[in-house]
């Protein structure tokens, strides 16, 4: 159980569940040409719970420190697992990840794909290392790799698909996922800048340059604040444009989606303690989940 909250287990459910219902809930509805079996995109699954948890192993390990003041109850490193014993995890995630990652490549006859899982490795490395110290660019570096993960699918399922006859509707739904990861991007990005806020204190004993450091809690919630009303507004916007027709759908985005996010932009307007701070993050969470629920709707 320890290796598996180490490895934020609930975090990987979320990705399998995203991917498998983009591969079998998503392009079976849009009739699109797929390059990957299914035993083929289990792999293309299981390398990225590698990678995932490769990064948060490597994630614990630099965050020692920090966690002992902003989480001391839930500290693995150096308590439950030992710090040799989490390289050697780490390592072995890594190898498997970009070992898969090169064979898959390999498979759909694209070869440069395998610089992907190379760079994925190196940056998760890198941001834990160094660049979440950075203020901002931590934060934007992890949310473009939680928005790959959902693109990762479209790469390797559709563009190696593609052809003339085809074109139009691998492009479409490939565009349909780019939204979805834009969507994750912007929610993770949020959630990142809420996470600096409730662990201000633990990275300011590490010396980190977190944008709550730089400009203090209030500013920080203000400027959570301002991007959380962007996710708000696309989603609404796309209700009344593509769905005003649908009251199924109408109705999942209202209550599920948007009343949520609209009690995000209330909570961070007015957010104060590390307790307002933590629902803020929980509600995103619920956003995140809710939103890759959605895609279930496509079917109906």
């Amino acid at each position: 159980m320890k290796v598996l909250n180490l490895i934020r287990w609930k975090n990987l459910l979320l990705i399998i569940l995203v991917q498998t219902l983009i591969k079998f809930a998503l392009f079976p509805v849009f009739h699109v040409d797929t390059a990957l079996q299914d035993w083929q995109f289990a792999i293309l699954v299981l390398i990225t719970l590698c990678l995932a948890s490769a990064g948060n192993i490597i994630n614990d390990i630099y965050d020692v420190e920090t966690d002992q003041i902003n989480k001391p109850n839930r500290v693995i490193i150096g308590k439950s697992i030992s710090e040799q014993t989490a390289y050697i995890l780490f390592i072995i995630f890594n190898v498997i990840g970009v070992g898969l990652g090169f064979y898959l490549s390999q498979a759909v006859g694209q070869n440069s794909f395998f610089a992907l899982f190379v760079i994925i490795s190196a940056l998760l490395y890198l941001y834990a290392s160094y660049l979440k110290r950075m203020c901002l660019i931590g934060n934007i570096i992890i949310s473009i790799l939680v928005a790959l993960s959902l693109v990762i699918i479209g790469l390797f399922d559709l563009i190696p698909a593609i052809t003339f006859e085809n074109q139009y509707s691998q492009r479409m739904v490939f565009k349909l996922i780019l939204g979805y990861a834009g969507m994750a991007f912007l929610l993770n990005f949020i959630r990142e800048i809420v996470k600096d806020i409730e662990d201000i204190d633990g990275d300011y004993a590490s010396g980190m340059h977190t944008l709550p450091i730089l400009i203090g809690r209030s500013r920080a919630t203000k400027v959570a604040f301002v991007f959380a009303c962007f996710p708000l507004g696309i989603v609404i916007y796309y209700v009344i444009t593509y769905l005003y027709s649908k009251p199924l759908e109408v109705g999942y985005f209202t209550f599920l989606i948007i009343g949520p996010l609209i009690f995000i932009v209330f909570e961070l307007f007015g957010a104060k303690t590390k307790k307002d701070h933590r629902r803020i993050s929980n509600a995103l969470k619920l956003v995140m989940l809710t939103g890759v629920l959605s895609l279930l709707l496509y079917s109906i």
